[in-house]
């Protein structure tokens, strides 16, 4: 099952580069992997996102389709078309049959790959909400109107934001305005929020991101690239404070349904852990290190596995609450490792899925935490495949 508001996602990836001076973004390297891996992988590790479409470039699809890096919520990599609209339907198009559930879908910029999971999902629960959103930042600068090489006015922008995406709507919502504006017309709009603007649909707006930056010319990608390939900071660096460390762990055995929840993000064709909760033990051990770090005990105590704590409840909502205790305590996280002990299933392609989604949860940037699977010579529960248990040290820095 998936979050509480089921999505699916579209990734627009079909555009040319014409401001990069012939470089191809989406392809540079960023910490050892493609701009459009990180992408993806900050998408797909959004809780509500079930299926991935990624749109590409008619001569890049087969190459993207053998990618190793791609995870397996990715179902389809589709030929786009010449203007982003046409990209977009056939993304939508490429996603697997609704069974008549009015699903959410959230279409987002290949090039924008700082997002966090956390935005994606707050986009995609507006959106059930509300039928459409979009995530808006302020407009910070001063915006002249020009005419002739002379400025010709000031631009009011106290009502004036940036859109950003994912962009999100229900899928009957632009079914309905591509019914009105088909997306092969005449008409050409700029994003999803254009077309649903021009058939008269609100579309509402939550907070968007500063560092949800979209690659546009070569000097974007220093920006992103000292984001998201940054190390973990080591502790005589975190400007001089105090630092201390937690060790978590958790063990839950195999249950009934599907699919895996495990650090955050969802893996098909897994068995889900059974448990109070939704069973991640990659959260709870993390959890558990940072309450223990914090000196305020473990995850038990303040959700104990019974009444008080909603059965079924996501992990990220628990990780969050603890995030939020120990800050309200002094600490800030700073850093996490996590082992993953496990027979089975194969993680290997989703590890770093999960150390992006994590990261996002504690707010730190990705490079932050690490996350690893241990996998043979396994004794007990885990080496008979019959659960998964997980270990996790995190530091975190005390706020003085």
């Amino acid at each position: 099952m998936s979050g509480s508001t089921p999505a699916d996602a579209i990734i627009v990836a079909a555009g040319r580069s014409t401001r990069m001076g012939g470089l191809d973004k989406l392809a540079e390297p960023i910490g050892g992997r493609p701009l459009l891996a990180w992408t993806i992988d900050a998408i797909a590790a959004a809780p509500e996102v079930d299926h991935v479409v990624v749109v590409a470039a008619p001569e890049r699809v087969a190459e993207l389709t053998r990618a190793e890096w791609l995870p397996p919520s990715v179902s389809a990599v589709v030929a786009g078309g010449p203007r982003r609209q046409e990209s977009v339907r056939a993304g939508v198009l490429g996603l697997p049959p609704a069974d008549g559930e009015d699903r959410v879908v959230l279409v987002h910029d290949g090039a924008r790959p700082a997002v966090t999971p956390a935005l994606v999902s707050a986009v995609a629960v507006a959106a059930a909400r509300h039928g459409a959103a979009i995530p808006v930042v302020p407009v910070a600068e001063t915006l002249k109107r020009v005419a002739g090489g002379l400025v010709a006015g000031t631009v009011d922008r106290a009502d004036l934001a940036a859109a950003q995406t994912p962009q999100g709507a229900r899928r009957s919502i632009l079914e309905r305005a591509w019914s009105i504006h088909p997306a092969d017309g005449p008409a050409t709009f700029t994003d999803e929020a254009a077309l649903l603007e021009a058939c008269r649909i609100p579309v509402h707006v939550i907070p968007g991101e500063p560092g949800n930056l979209k690659v546009t010319l070569p000097t974007d990608i220093d920006q992103v690239r000292s984001v998201l390939a940054a190390p973990a900071e080591p502790a005589t660096r975190l400007d001089g404070r105090r630092i201390r460390v937690g060790l978590g762990s958790d063990s839950h055995p195999f249950g009934p349904g599907e699919p895996l929840v495990l650090g955050g993000i969802k893996v098909p064709g897994a068995p889900r852990l059974h448990g109070h909760s939704d069973g991640d033990v990659v959260l709870h051990a993390v959890a558990d290190a940072l309450l223990g770090a914090a000196g305020l005990g473990d995850l038990g105590r303040f959700h104990p596995a019974d009444d008080r704590t909603p059965r079924g409840v996501a992990s990220t909502e628990l990780l969050r609450d603890v995030v939020r205790r120990i800050r309200d305590a002094g600490y800030a996280p700073s850093g996490a490792d996590v082992t993953i002990i496990a027979a089975r299933p194969r993680l290997a392609g989703h590890l770093d899925a999960m150390g992006v989604a994590v990261a996002a949860l504690l707010g730190l940037a990705p490079g932050s935490v690490g996350v690893k699977a241990s996998t043979g010579n396994l004794a007990g529960m885990e080496g008979a495949g019959r659960g998964i248990s997980a270990q996790a040290v995190v530091s975190v820095a005390v706020v003085e």
